[in-house]
């Protein structure tokens, strides 16, 4: 689990057990594993669902970025790569931490303890509207996640263990439907409520945010199920996430002692000893060869050239530099192993050994992770260095909501118009991040004339092109915006086949593209009624091979 909520959680069951330590009769208690309603603050119990919620959105982007070169993927099988364990916590902080089957009443599931502020606010003379409308809000979002993940989720018989002890799971569609209705629930409740000082980590207690943010979790199923009546409905109301001030993000702090409140990358790149993330070698190449504006704030390069492209070949730090590439590298003209100007990193699948490197590498830069601007000093990274940290994870942006309309456009004219107005509302936030860095020398950061030059470019490239190339321009930079936030990257990339430009495996033979991970090992085990899939090839729902423009790779 990232270091951040780690301890932010530990902090928060340590003052349960000091409060509980004050209780002088605890043989009166309920087990302290299965707290009664009347024993449960709604405050920490909503703080749980967040931090649970936020944890599980870790989890996804880095999974959907690693599949679609967003990240960097160590491996060359795709199915060894997804083993059945590797959404196991997204399962149980969804539906309960522990037990036999889904929501079992255990652990500290956002189901559970929705169920749990449920049933306070019905008992209750307290009306904790809010609670409840937060947490059915992260539930019915991780429930369409876990479709799109998994293809099915367990709703119906979700946390309900006395009725079904191993409950089934539904089809997909029935519970994106269910998410919406959930949605509804969501809106009605949050609609004028207080939120009677609940630490709201994500829009400090301002309901209307929180509706808007109801709205857009609905324009992204609409967007998803390519139901373009409902997405523009949805628009037509014009209550949304739309400008960046309303954009849907966990903040980070530059704690390094528990609670390690830092953004999790930054925690793990600027080290004493390097950096220890490789990033994407199609990421750095696409955006350095549209000389792309937020190349300086997304990577910070602490050397000035990379082995093999514009420095000698060197078998220590860069084994690749010296290796002939296998000939489906030389037959697509992809590059292997070296992008050039010191963006150090690997390709898609490379599962060699790790060289001293570590101050080599390019580093998370000061968007989203909080680390250094690159601006050209190649001074390397360590503690409290650049934003110290204080960065975001992105979930849901206005950038990434224009994106989805372009997708959802009538013509070609509006596609552009909403790739422009995406387009500048990335640059403008990640712009926004230079300031972190206090000690970075800003000349460097492009101006207004470079940034409108670029976008302009980009957008004048994608109305002369056709066919492949223009689903390729649009994709591609759909996927830099996504950069640190790539959840849904997986989705459009299933659902399009674009942008055909990323690098193949390293592998000639890796298996097929996943379509859906395996089921989650923990609960195939302990539920009976659970058979595990034997490949990564069955279909969400809303998947339809007829509509990809390029095969999956």
């Amino acid at each position: 689990m990232k270091s951040f909520l780690k301890y932010i959680t530990i902090v928060f069951i340590a003052g349960g057990l000091f409060t509980a330590c004050e209780t002088t009769e605890l043989d009166l208690r309920v087990s302290p594993n299965d707290l009664a309603s009347d024993q449960a603050d709604p405050n920490l119990l909503l703080t749980s669902i967040q931090l649970a919620y936020a944890t599980n959105m870790q989890v996804l982007s880095d999974r959907s970025g690693e599949l679609v070169r967003i990240d960097y993927m160590f491996g060359r099988d795709y199915f060894n790569n997804y083993p059945g364990s590797t959404l196991n916590g997204v399962w149980s902080r969804t539906y309960s931490s522990g037990g036999n089957g889904v929501g079992d009443g255990a652990g500290v599931g956002i189901l559970t303890n929705l169920q749990t502020l449920e049933a306070i606010d019905e008992a209750s003379d307290t009306d904790y509207s809010f609670h409840v409308g937060v947490a059915k809000t992260l539930y019915a979002h991780q429930l369409m996640l876990l479709v799109d993940f998994l293809g099915e989720a367990a709703f119906t018989e979700a946390g309900n263990p006395a009725e079904f002890p191993a409950p089934s799971l539904d089809e997909g569609s029935s519970v994106y439907a269910a998410a919406l209705g959930l949605l509804d629930e969501a809106a009605t409740a949050l609609n004028g409520a207080d939120d009677l000082g609940a630490a709201d980590i994500f829009y400090a207690g301002d309901t209307e945010k929180w509706i808007k943010l109801v709205n857009t979790i609905r324009l992204k199923a609409y967007y998803t199920t390519n139901n373009t009546a409902a997405f523009n409905q949805i628009i037509a109301g014009d209550n949304y996430i739309s400008d960046n001030e309303d954009d849907f993000q966990v903040q980070y702090g530059t704690s390094e002692l528990q609670p390690d409140d830092r953004h999790p990358d930054y925690a793990t790149d600027y080290t004493p000893s390097g950096a220890n993330i490789y990033q994407s070698n199609w990421m750095m190449e696409t955006m350095l060869n549209n000389d792309d504006p937020r190349i300086r704030y997304y990577f910070y390069r602490q050397v000035d050239a990379t082995p093999g492209a514009d420095a000698p070949a060197n078998e220590e730090d860069l084994a690749c530099s010296l290796v002939v590439p296998p000939q489906h590298y030389q037959d697509g003209g992809y590059t292997y192993c070296s992008v050039p100007n010191g963006y150090w990193g690997r390709s898609h699948g490379n599962d060699e050994g790790t060289p001293p490197d570590n101050f080599k590498r390019a580093a998370v830069g000061v968007y989203p992770a909080g680390g250094r601007f690159d601006d050209n000093s190649f001074d390397g990274v360590g503690l409290g260095l650049g934003g110290a940290g204080a960065g975001i994870e992105p979930i849901i942006l206005a950038s990434y909501v224009d994106f989805w309309r372009g997708m959802m456009a009538a013509s070609d004219a509006e596609r552009a118009n909403f790739l422009r107005s995406g387009l500048e509302k990335s640059i403008e936030k990640v712009q926004t991040f230079g300031a972190l860095d206090a000690n970075a020398d800003l000349s460097f950061e492009p101006d207004g004339d470079d940034v409108d030059a670029y976008i302009d470019g980009i957008v004048d490239a994608f109305n002369a092109a056709t066919g492949d190339d223009k689903e390729n321009i649009y994709a591609e930079q759909y996927f830099t915006t996504l950069y640190g936030g790539s959840v849904e990257a997986w989705t459009y990339y299933r659902k399009t086949g674009y942008p055909n430009t990323l690098l193949p495996n390293w592998e000639p033979n890796p298996g097929p593209f996943p379509l859906t991970f395996l089921y989650p090992q923990n609960e195939v085990i302990t539920n009976p009624g659970l058979t595990q899939k034997q490949s990564l090839t069955e279909e969400p729902f809303w998947f339809n091979a007829s509509d990809l423009g390029s095969p999956l790779y």
